[in-house]
């Protein structure tokens, strides 16, 4: 490897930690990069020249002489495009370097299906939403875009949804429309990424992250990093088949734990019973509308509306007979329940840990803490944002 390639990874490396931390100082960069002094002060000098950083204060003292810290200069105009996309609404927006938001978040509805003109409505939002921002695309270090389904993320490519035309990869077609570099990965994959950076699971080698929303998704770190299986489809906890009715899956079998836990299952049952009469916060808006929203329905189980909350604990429980099989298969240090249904997490907290009570040996629950995440940023639009740094050229 040249000098050059190596000072450009180290340059990389460097950039990536100021992200995840607010400051850091030279001992600390070099004790976390296992890099000379020397040289990581020749590095940060430079980064300092092009502007990405900047002294922060004296860092916390050790016993000796406080040393400087630097951190990611705010000031300097680099910007990510992050985006959410669920079966329903897509989310975006763009972020600093210190995750602050530089432009207000918008949603649009574009449901997911294998309608041809998909990929045409979901370019076209996104380009007007960066076109009205007014930051000029040379700013954009990237666009990061969680999203539902089979996504090979090395290889560009979601085999649900987002389908393209000639066998172009559907990282390098997006790119080509938006003028900007786009990496794309499995909402679930992000949403544990956001929670190793910057949640529950920081710090930490082994935690799984189930995804409650309109699927039950799961992002696993193995050893710190994200485990993604042989050939990049591990973690589809959904498709376990712990089910006990006859209903068909999304993915054509039977018996998957979606078809009893995804969020449009529950809202669906909500409506099913209140149309035969059962009492609930949520039916007026019901019958104004004829619909229900998954937030709303989230809402009504954290007030503590009677049928949001039974519908929501039977789910629950399903989940956790779930998490007590990964429980023994993987002994996790820590599982984190995330994503949209991480609003109502005091809900779902008693039914999962009482399934965990009766499906999973002891001794081995003993040994794994279950928390709701902390996240105030929406951990999906926080992880798209963090795969941008992971794999961006800082230009």
């Amino acid at each position: 490897m040249t000098v050059i390639k190596k000072h450009g990874l180290l340059r990389k490396d460097l950039l990536k930690h100021f992200y995840y931390n607010k400051s850091l100082s030279l001992t600390e960069l070099s004790r976390l990069t296992h890099k000379s002094l020397p040289l990581i002060t020749n590095t940060v000098n430079n980064l300092i020249e092009e502007g990405y950083v900047s002294e922060y204060g004296l860092a916390p003292s050790t016993g000796g002489r406080r040393g400087l810290a630097f951190s990611l200069n705010n000031q300097k105009q680099r910007y990510i495009v992050a985006v959410a996309v669920d079966q329903i609404v897509t989310q975006v927006v763009i972020y600093d370097l210190a995750n602050d938001i530089k432009t207000a978040p918008e949603k649009k509805e574009i449901i997911l299906n294998d309608s041809s003109s998909l990929i045409s409505a979901f370019t076209g939002f996104l380009k007007d939403y960066i076109s009205r921002s007014g930051v000029p695309l040379d700013e954009i270090l990237g666009m990061g875009i969680g999203m539902p389904g089979f996504v090979n993320a090395e290889q560009g490519i979601n085999h649900t949804f987002f389908k393209t035309k000639n066998g172009v990869n559907l990282t390098k077609h997006l790119s080509h429309e938006l003028g900007l570099p786009v990496f794309i990965d499995n909402d679930s994959s992000l949403i544990a990424l956001a929670e190793l950076k910057f949640g529950a699971g920081r710090k930490l080698k082994d935690v799984l992250v189930v995804n409650v929303g309109w699927g039950t998704g799961l992002g696993m770190i193995v050893n710190g990093s994200l485990f993604r299986g042989h050939s990049g489809y591990a973690g589809e906890f959904s498709h376990i088949p712990l089910s006990q009715s006859n209903k068909i899956c999304s993915c054509g079998k039977r018996g998957c734990l979606e078809v009893d836990t995804s969020l449009l299952v529950l809202l669906e049952r909500a409506k099913s019973e209140m149309e035969s009469g059962t009492s609930s916060s949520m039916e007026q808006v019901f019958k104004e509308t004829g619909s229900l929203s998954g937030d709303h329905f989230l809402q009504a189980a954290k007030s503590g509306d009677p049928l949001a909350v039974s519908i929501l604990s039977d789910a629950a429980f399903l989940i956790g007979k779930g998490m007590a099989t990964l429980i023994h298969i993987m002994n996790p240090k820590l599982i984190v329940l995330s994503g949209r249904g991480a609003i109502a997490g005091k809900i779902l907290m008693a039914p999962i840990q009482q399934a965990i009570n009766e499906f999973c040996i002891p001794w081995l629950a003993e040994h794994t803490e279950i928390k709701v995440s902390n996240l105030d940023t929406d951990p999906e639009l926080l992880g798209a944002a963090t795969l941008v740094i992971e794999n961006c050229n800082f230009k």
